[in-house]
């Protein structure tokens, strides 16, 4: 009985000794953790300055996107410390580890140039605003939406739901299919003895319907329509129409144009032809 007391005593007094102060702590670091995201966000969204983006959506994304790299800088560093000072709290000298750890960063140092590379491409990626969080990228070849992108490494998920994680250090081309305006390129193939007047009438007709309708007026900034005869096709005339969109809606607005111009063709008669082939029959002379 006497030992239960005993030790029950030196639990009540390491508790009320480090106890406490480990509860403090990670309670601070909690309060610390959600009040410097608010901070962040607040400090984020009021330097940047809304006159260099194109739209409203433009500037929201950087913002996003500047937000998790400083919040997840923060927090790396933060809980790296509350680690430390529980340590100690925990009667581990800390002293040797840090010393230690000084060491390994040297040893670990010349073999940590990739990392270094991938953060200093990562912070001028965001720096220079090449791409965000939602916008939709092809990165050395693979295509997708950025998900999330820190200081070390980009992530995409393709259209097949296939996450890719890409390294910043290793990204030499970045094609960024969202930014500031999105472009419909559509190219048709019509019969030969298509009327290229009535052609170009109905395909301009059908592109100032779509920007004018109420769903799409909104995402339409200039409306599809006739551009050029692109090729002389085996069996058609391809015809390329252009118009813009808002970023990312290039694609639902094609696939839109698409639908109408197909309509539209079937009521004019306008022929969208299928690959046809001539063969031609040798005649056999008849001996004499």
């Amino acid at each position: 009985m006497l030992n239960l007391e005993v030790i029950l005593d030196k639990i009540i007094n390491w508790f009320l000794a480090h106890g406490v102060k480990i509860l403090v702590i990670l309670v601070g670091a909690w309060f610390l953790h959600r009040s410097v995201h608010k901070i962040i966000d607040k400090l984020i969204r009021k330097l940047i300055v809304p006159d260099r983006f194109p739209s409203p959506e433009a500037e929201k994304k950087t913002e996003d996107t500047l937000i998790r790299v400083f919040h997840g800088v923060f927090i790396s560093v933060l809980w790296v410390v509350v680690f430390m000072m529980i340590l100690s709290e925990l009667g581990v000298n800390i002293g040797p580890l840090i010393a230690g750890a000084g060491v390994l960063g040297l040893a670990v140092g010349f073999g940590a140039q990739y990392l270094i590379r991938d953060i200093i491409a990562g912070l001028f990626i965001i720096l220079e605003n090449q791409y965000r969080v939602g916008d939709v990228v092809c990165i050395n070849g693979t295509c997708g939406q950025v998900e999330d992108i820190n200081l070390r490494r980009t992530v995409l998920r393709d259209l097949e739901g296939t996450v890719h994680y890409i390294p910043n250090g290793q990204v030499k081309i970045a094609s960024n299919k969202t930014k500031e305006w999105g472009r419909i390129v559509l190219e048709v193939g019509v019969a030969y003895d298509t009327d290229l007047k009535k052609l170009i009438e109905v395909i301009n007709k059908v592109g100032q319907e779509l920007a004018e309708d109420p769903e799409w007026k909104e995402f339409i900034l200039e409306p599809p329509k006739f551009d050029r005869v692109n090729n002389f096709g085996d069996s058609a005339l391809i015809v390329r129409i252009l118009g813009k969109t808002k970023p990312g809606k290039q694609w639902s607005a094609t696939g839109e144009l698409r639908k109408r111009l197909k309509e539209a063709f079937d009521k004019e008669g306008i022929e969208i032809p299928f690959p046809q082939r001539v063969i031609h029959y040798a005649e056999k002379k008849e001996r004499s």
